[in-house]
């Protein structure tokens, strides 16, 4: 059966009971002391997760493109480097890299900066200078530029050759026309998966508890090991992810009908 093409219009009776269910749970919270207090240390994590999926996010873009565009180029070596880094890293779960990058490649990099400092005139680091909070960014940053590379290739492989071949004779150079003529019309394509893989990387920023990383899930976990109040603790976290996956859920939706319209008009 074809499904209807309106059914992004239908009215979200989902939401409506996500809404029930979290006003609900936020009154418990409110009139509850124990759930209040519960809340109370939570909250101190969740500007930990909010930096970490924003800034390992942002750089697994960087990463990302700069991958889609080396499976796209006409150089063999770069194609296959970067389809050899995407393929290796996507088999990977981000839970067994976290620890490789926290125990395997972190402390390699402290030894090679060590080695050129010597040369150098730098002092020497430490390993646990290097702090667990930037390796679970690195791990998370190093993880999802895989995907996100992926996401790149296929939104700017959806951009017309005409419109390419076009901007090429009017003389535009290799940047104008990626920045003018094929971004803004792949950008369309990527979006949705793009936001997908946002808000998968704030349900996995919760992974970077196993390092000790001071998150909501690591906060939840000492929390609920000092009360022994797992039912209580562990539906505060739960309700602190759902409401911030939910939201951005909705704005990327928004924001994609807002980008639909205007290509309509």
């Amino acid at each position: 059966m074809t499904p209807s093409p309106k059914n992004d219009e239908d009215f979200p009776w989902w939401l409506v009971v996500a809404g029930v269910i979290a006003a609900w749970m936020i009154y418990e919270v409110v009139t509850d002391d124990l759930y209040t207090q519960i809340l109370t240390t939570l909250s101190k994590g969740i500007g930990i997760t909010i930096f970490v999926t924003l800034v390992g996010f942002f750089s697994a873009c960087v990463i990302g493109l700069l991958l889609a565009s080396a499976c796209l180029s006409r150089f063999l070596v770069l194609r296959q480097a970067a389809r050899f880094y995407i393929e290796i890293v996507r088999g990977i779960p981000i839970i067994v890299l976290l620890l490789y990058v926290a125990f395997v490649i972190a402390p390699a990099l402290v030894a090679a900066w060590n080695w050129a400092a010597t040369g150098l005139g730098f002092e020497p680091i430490r390993t646990r200078d290097f702090p667990l909070l930037w390796r679970a960014i690195l791990a998370l940053t190093i993880g999802y530029s895989a995907f996100i590379a992926e996401v790149f290739r296929a939104g700017l492989q959806s951009v017309d050759e005409g419109q390419i071949e076009a901007a090429e004779a009017l003389g535009l150079s290799g940047w104008q026309r990626f920045r003018h003529i094929v971004f803004p019309q792949a950008f369309r394509m990527i979006l949705p998966p793009l936001g997908n893989d946002f808000v998968a990387m704030v349900k996995d920023s919760s992974l970077v508890s196993v390092l000790g990383v001071t998150d909501i899930t690591q906060l939840g976990k000492v929390t609920a090991a000092g009360n022994f109040r797992y039912f209580e603790t562990y539906n505060v976290v739960a309700l602190i992810y759902l409401m911030m996956t939910i939201t951005l859920s909705l704005a990327l939706r928004r924001l994609e009908r807002r980008l639909r319209a205007r290509r309509t008009e």
